[in-house]
């Protein structure tokens, strides 16, 4: 068995001898075992102490017998896997047996490797069932967080004609209220400076605009030309890198070799892309 602890065990049987030597049994083979000699015992102990893994109970006892306290352990603890012993067993009483929860139903005087497999194959599947419900849990929590994730990163409701919060140039969206952008459904984390630039690119979409007018609506100062490329072309490099399927061949934010930057209505043809590292 696959345990961090020892298997807790409880043996209940009105019949001292039974009950003694299958518990020393039961701890020979390593288990944490504790007896009762009625099952009014059984509950007492079970109602002051965590739930057994196991339990081995005779049917046949004065006052309450097995069936019923299997009935109030599986009531209290539906873990707890019941293995029931008779001297006097019939079909009737092996049917209400399983019925009741029962793992197992084996008849007095029963064979000590018989016993013992009994237990490993009971804690083997009370393990087995455990695990499935960890799995099914952690399973559940991997969704839901997935589903909010998935929630985050959604776009926003496609926008009205009229609306001016969001711009949307081929296949990337972007809002202006939010500072979010969005590629293909997927969400892009820019800088202000990025947002800016791409945001006065899809505004002004289809036009060549300068490096200066970029480093003017970006950065909000005067430059001369030359300064102005060397600043742009860094964050140019950057967004593509986000935005671009493939940064060397961009079809977003593409180079007008000599003049500026333009973000097209209509992806360029691979034969005219030009590559991030082509000098302005």
């Amino acid at each position: 068995m696959p345990e961090t602890r020892s298997p807790r065990i409880l043996v209940v049987d009105d019949e001292a001898t039974t009950r003694i030597s299958l518990a020393e049994l039961l701890r020979l083979e390593g288990y944490d075992v504790t007896i009762a000699a009625s099952g009014e015992e059984a509950l007492d102990i079970i109602t002051r102490n965590p739930p057994f893994d196991l339990m081995v109970l005779d049917i046949k006892m004065p006052g309450m017998d097995g069936l019923q306290l299997t009935e109030a352990v599986q009531q209290r603890s539906r873990d707890t896997v019941i293995i029931l012993l008779t001297a006097f067993g019939t079909l009737e009483t092996a049917i209400q047996a399983l019925r009741r929860g029962a793992h197992d139903y084996l008849l007095k005087p029963c064979p000590i490797p018989q016993i013992l497999e009994s237990v490993r194959k009971g804690l083997n599947k009370r393990y087995q069932e455990h695990q499935r419900r960890e799995l099914v849990s952690r399973l559940e929590q991997t969704l839901s967080e997935l589903r909010a994730i998935e929630k985050s990163d959604s776009p926003p409701p496609p926008p009205s004609p009229t609306a001016e919060r969001y711009l949307e140039v081929q296949d990337v969206r972007l809002d202006r209220e939010r500072h979010l952008v969005w590629v293909r459904n997927r969400s892009v984390d820019l800088t202000p400076t990025e947002f800016k630039l791409l945001s006065y690119l899809m505004e002004h979409a289809d036009q060549v605009c300068s490096p200066q007018q970029l480093v003017r609506q970006a950065q909000g100062y005067e430059t001369d030309p030359w300064g102005a490329r060397a600043i742009v072309r860094v964050h140019i490099r950057r967004l593509r890198r986000k935005l671009e399927p493939d940064p060397t061949h961009p079809r977003y934010i593409v180079n007008m070799r000599g003049v500026g930057y333009t973000f097209p209505t209509v992806p360029p043809e691979s034969s005219d892309l030009e590559s991030e590292e082509d000098p302005l």
